[in-house]
Formats: structure tokens, C-alpha cells, sequence
């Protein structure tokens, strides 16, 4: 048995009670999904401002009755303390996911993407710290990496931030630093690599590539690629981010006040993601046949990532069961079903 299952048949016979910021948008929706199936007490945390109800709607469509009535919903805004506190009240661990992603968004918009992502971490930061939580797990970003040319990413060695976002997470993990020297509070930092899955939206200027690419070739449309297409990322299915979340809530105190890549530990190009969209789909009876469209590299994107998962899989037992193949394979129903309407 894995590490994985080991906890989560422990948080079967000893539910906790969890608190999951952004819990109406992709990442937070997959984990209220895993953490009511696993018949836990989950507190969410949303203002929509990128989240929305379907995601919500859909989730009370898998789990039980009971199960969802474990779920108490509280609409709010992580820039306000008040809600953070409200929300941190008699809860076990905190999952945060709660920020504005996207570096185009952050260029376009640096004060907005500041006040969310660092004074809104502040405030949960600080909020979780006097409800005395367990735990305090929150999203980092492989974007912290910057201008770092060593492939893979090792945790230890950073280079300069690209945008506006990049700055956001990097504080992110200095103020969890912080918080650990000076006050003794225990934080996981999990440093995602391009997760994507069911419920991630594909609308929008500042959608992630791989549902706004599945969404066109359904819809028939361009398929844009920004540069030459041999850009490469670690493209890390929603599943594996779960595990990763979970295992670092639950983890022994050695392994906390840490940063973590969350990854599969490969590159795929956008060339080859193309391809492999492009096949699923056929696939599943949805043909393509327009070739990508090139156009110029875009401000702030880093030209390659890929993870190195050495730290995560020792300290925390983590395993990247799903490469991107299956993990394509397993979103195209998902996405067949909910981007064709």
C-alpha cells in the first residue's frame, strides 16, 4: 500500500476537518471532491472571482447526500481578514489555492494580482496561524523558478522572477519562512508544474493551454501556439496535485516548513502536447484537422520546465501515477462532455 492510500484509509477512520480556499475554482473543486469522498468535514472558501458554482454543482453531483452535507460553503474574499478568520475557525488543516494564476493576467495587471496573491496569503497566513491549525498548505508555483537555466527544477535553486506573478508566489514562500522562524507555524509550499484536469476553464484571454486548446479543436476553431512550439512543460495531471495536497496536510512536522515541486518529472513541447490532444480526441470521435497557428513568444513565459519530484517522493511519499498520456486520456471524456456545449 502506498503512502497515499495508507493516509487516506487513516482519514477515513479519524475525519478532519478541512478548510479549502478557491474551493469553487479547478484545483480547489478536485480537492472538496477527494476530501468528502474520503468523508471528511470540508469548509470552502470562494468569492468567484475565477471559481464558479458549476464546479460546486457538479461535485454535489458525485458524492453522496451525506457527504455534501459535510460541506459548508462561506462566500468570500481572501483580502479580507475577516472572512480568512471566519473561515480558519475550528479547522484541522488549510489547503490554500485561493489567487489570481496566470502571468499574462499579472502583467496586464500587477496591483490586482499583488493584492490577491500577497496580502490575500497574508491574511490566511496570519488568520490560520491564530486559529492554531495543524497544518498550512498552500499553492507555490514553478513559475519561482525564473530564469533559472537548469533543467530539472531542484527546489534549492531559483533564479530571478519573469512577472509580476512569479513575485507574488516567490514572497508567498518567504512569508512562510517568516512565519516559521517567528512564530514556530508549520507550512508546506507545493510548487505546481502546469496542472491540468476535469473543471479547469477553458474561456477566457487568461485560460490554461491545454482545456482552451481541447475546447478549439472541438469547437473547430485555431488552435494558437505562442512561439515555435518547442516550449516544453511538466504537465501534471489534477490527480497527482491531490495526492500532493493531502500527503503534505498529513505529513510529520519534519517534512513541513518545506517547498515542494508537484510534477511528474517530464517535458512534453507544445508541438507534441498538440498532437497528443489531437489523438485523444479522434479518439473519442472528435476530429481535427487544421494545423496550429504560430505567433510571437509571449512576455514572461519561461521557454522550458520540468520538475525534478526526488524531494517530494522522500519526504512525503509522493508517486506521479499519472504521466500526461493518461492523464489526457482520462480529461477527454470529461472535456468531450463539458466544452462541446
Amino acid at each position: 500500500m502506498s503512502q497515499y492510500q495508507t493516509v487516506c484509509e487513516q482519514l477515513k477512520q479519524a475525519p478532519k476537518t478541512w478548510l479549502v480556499t478557491g474551493v469553487a475554482g479547478f484545483i480547489g473543486s478536485n480537492l472538496l471532491e477527494t476530501l468528502l469522498k474520503l468523508e471528511q468535514k470540508v469548509v470552502g472558501l470562494d468569492n468567484f472571482a475565477t471559481g464558479h458554482q458549476y464546479n460546486l454543482d457538479e461535485v454535489q453531483g458525485l458524492v453522496t447526500p451525506k457527504q455534501w452535507a459535510n460541506f459548508s460553503f462561506i462566500e468570500g474574499d481572501i483580502r479580507h481578514f475577516e472572512d480568512c478568520q471566519k473561515a480558519c475557525a475550528s479547522v484541522d488543516y488549510v489547503l490554500h489555492e485561493a489567487a489570481l494564476g496566470s502571468v499574462p493576467r499579472s502583467i496586464a495587471d500587477p496591483i490586482t494580482t499583488n493584492a490577491t496573491n500577497i496580502s490575500g496569503f497574508l491574511n490566511m497566513l496570519t488568520a490560520a496561524r491564530d486559529a492554531k491549525v495543524s497544518s498550512f498548505t498552500y499553492a507555490a508555483s514553478s513559475s519561482t523558478y525564473g530564469d533559472h537555466p537548469a533543467l530539472p527544477k531542484v527546489e534549492e535553486h531559483i533564479g530571478n522572477p519573469l512577472s509580476p506573478y512569479a513575485v507574488t508566489k516567490y514572497v508567498n514562500e518567504l512569508y512562510a519562512e517568516v512565519f516559521a522562524r517567528t512564530y514556530g507555524f508549520k507550512t508546506v509550499g507545493l510548487r505546481y508544474f502546469n496542472v491540468f484536469g476535469k473543471r479547469q476553464d477553458p474561456n477566457g484571454a487568461y485560460a490554461a493551454v491545454i482545456p482552451k486548446w481541447t475546447a478549439a479543436m472541438i469547437a473547430g476553431d485555431d488552435v494558437f501556439i505562442n512561439g515555435d512550439g518547442e516550449t516544453s512543460r511538466d504537465f501534471c495531471f489534477i490527480e497527482n496535485t491531490v495526492q500532493a495536497n493531502i500527503l503534505a496536510a498529513t505529513a510529520n512536522n519534519e517534512a513541513k516548513n518545506q517547498v515542494y515541486n508537484v510534477a511528474v518529472g517530464d517535458r512534453t513541447t507544445l508541438n507534441d502536447l498538440f498532437n497528443a490532444i489531437k489523438a485523444a480526441l479522434n479518439e473519442n470521435n472528435v476530429t481535427y484537422t487544421k494545423e496550429p497557428v504560430y505567433r510571437e513568444f509571449r512576455a514572461g513565459d519561461v521557454r522550458h520546465s520540468q520538475a525534478n519530484v526526488d524531494k517530494i517522493q522522500n519526504l512525503l511519499g509522493y508517486q506521479a501515477i499519472y504521466k500526461i498520456d493518461k492523464g489526457i486520456d482520462l480529461a477527454m471524456n470529461w472535456y468531450k462532455k463539458n466544452l462541446s456545449n
